[in-house]
């Protein structure tokens, strides 16, 4: 049996994480959550050190406190199918 070697290109990796395209679709999809959570809720997308990043949060007392009682961040982010972590 032939053996296949892959060599991972890390630099053209965290090119691709940190494109303009890379956060246009992040925004497309924290917009799409802000917006099934209701209102109060805000979103940004950031350059980390090799990837882009989009963070969602409450922007309202209001809403900090629905998100604190129902997990509404967290349902929604399940509802629209997308992967959640803390950071």
């Amino acid at each position: 049996m032939n053996s296949v070697r892959f060599e991972l290109n890390i630099k053209g990796l965290n090119e691709v994480m940190k494109s303009p395209g890379m956060q246009q679709q992040l925004q497309q999809a924290a917009r799409q959550v802000c917006e099934s959570a209701g209102s109060g809720y805000g979103s940004d997308v950031k350059i980390a050190s090799y990837e882009a990043i989009a963070k969602i949060y409450p922007k309202s007392g209001k809403a900090g406190k629905d998100n604190s009682e129902n997990n509404t961040l967290l349902r929604t982010l399940q509802a629209v199918g997308l992967p959640m972590t803390k950071g």
